[in-house]
């Protein structure tokens, strides 16, 4: 038999299940399957499936849980319904815990017997969306007891022998960004939530967190290319233009700026017309090691992974990867030049494939850093890092990458 559930702040995931030992009815399956199956058990039996989960895997099975069970339900109004909540999340995902709280279903005194609270069961109407007991004390948050420690405790046992002390919760007024970061690090399937002097408020679910997950997760993917996250499918063309527009205008100015610096350099293009081949290939380089940087940076930040790894450190391991990678791709690239140049009867065949070598270790060098320090930069400004992130990284790579070659070009050529 397992051993009792505990809600101990100290560790980082539930000691056991509720109802006997979840080997994973989502075992083997992929996140569409595992949904289906999650949808036909009560609500707090899928909190605590996806609580068990790794992160990655709750994430992705949570994101089509909505979906699956307006599908079984038949609702023809079920994307609708869908569509709306993730617009409301999208709007409040800088909110506060209190937003998703809800009453506690149950509150015993800690001087409750244990014969008293499966009584208090009993008679409760809803039993199925009980996951813990809170103790309180004077309205005072003091304990927590799971289900299987009362199922194992002796009749005329008090709460307060059983109960876990100082239970981990969150305080009013938290934001809904740091409540996910507690939820990725502990995977409880229920948060009580107390006020400045620890009185017991209510609660919040553990999958209703995981939802914010999704919608800040997939709300990036738009925004780093200036898509706001209220922009859905069904909008407007007049109100996507609005959204997207501005972005591209902001584009636009930053693309004047590369070719600025590459109009700089016309002369040593026109005398050496096999350069002119390579300015895409090098920004485009140097413009998806940025990316992959940007990436993992904008990552870390939304899962508050950057508050316990140093910035210093993810930066020279970016610049370390950047280099490497440039070498690499370099020495092809060097190649290529090389055997285009002399195909194309320019003089300094070799020259020119070492200048395209040593550019493109430099451009991607820069590139890495560059991917860290946008979206740091912006959020320090104030500014939201993963909107249009990738606009203001692609002109700092362009410039870099070929304002690097043209001028290597120059200086050793001419």
């Amino acid at each position: 038999m397992a051993g009792p559930q505990s809600f101990d702040p100290d560790r980082d995931v539930i000691d056991g299940p509720l109802d006997g030992p979840i080997d994973g009815p989502t075992d083997g399956q992929s996140p569409e399957e595992a949904a289906r199956t999650l949808a036909d058990l009560p609500p707090d039996q899928v909190a605590q499936v996806l609580a068990s989960l790794p992160h990655d895997e709750a994430i992705a099975v949570a994101a089509r849980l909505a979906g699956t069970a307006h599908e079984r339900a038949g609702d023809p109004s079920g994307d609708d319904a869908a569509e709306q909540a993730t617009e409301s999340a999208a709007a409040d995902i800088d909110a506060t815990i209190d937003e998703l709280l809800e009453a506690a279903p149950a509150v015993l005194e800690s001087s409750r017997t244990a014969a008293e609270a499966v009584a208090f069961l009993v008679q409760s109407e809803a039993v199925a969306d009980i996951t813990y007991i809170f103790i309180v004390d004077n309205d005072t948050l003091v304990g927590v007891v799971g289900m299987r420690d009362i199922v194992l405790a002796k009749p005329g046992q008090p709460l307060a022998e059983i109960m876990v002390r100082e239970p981990f919760a969150f305080k009013s007024g938290t934001g809904v960004d740091v409540a996910v970061r507690a939820a990725l690090a502990r995977h409880y399937p229920v948060y009580p939530v107390v006020d400045g002097e620890g009185r017991l408020l209510g609660c919040v679910r553990g999958w209703q967190l995981f939802q914010r997950v999704v919608v800040e997760v997939t709300g990036q993917a738009g925004a780093q290319v200036g898509v706001s996250r209220e922009e859905q499918v069904n909008t407007s063309i007049l109100g996507a233009f609005r959204m997207r527009h501005p972005w591209l205008q902001v584009n636009l100015l930053t693309a004047f700026a590369a070719a600025f610096v590459v109009s700089l350099f016309e002369d040593t293009i026109t005398q050496i017309v096999a350069l002119a081949a390579f300015l895409p290939v090098l920004a485009g380089q140097s413009g998806n090691t940025g990316c992959q940087a940007l990436a993992i940076t904008l990552r870390g930040l939304t899962l508050g992974q950057l508050d316990e790894y140093p910035v210093g450190k993810l930066l020279r391991k970016e610049v370390l990867l950047g280099a490497l990678n440039g070498l690499v791709v370099g020495v092809v690239a060097g190649l290529a030049m090389w055997l285009y140049a002399r195909y194309s009867g320019e003089p300094n065949a070799v020259m020119l494939g070492l200048v395209i070598l040593v550019a493109m270790v430099g451009a991607c060098t820069g590139s890495g850093i560059f991917g860290v320090i946008v979206p740091l930069t912006l959020k320090r400004l104030g500014a939201d890092p993963a909107m249009a992130s990738s606009i203001f990284l692609t002109t700092f790579t362009d410039i870099l990458g070929m304002g690097l070659m043209l001028f290597l070009a120059s200086a050793i050529l001419l």
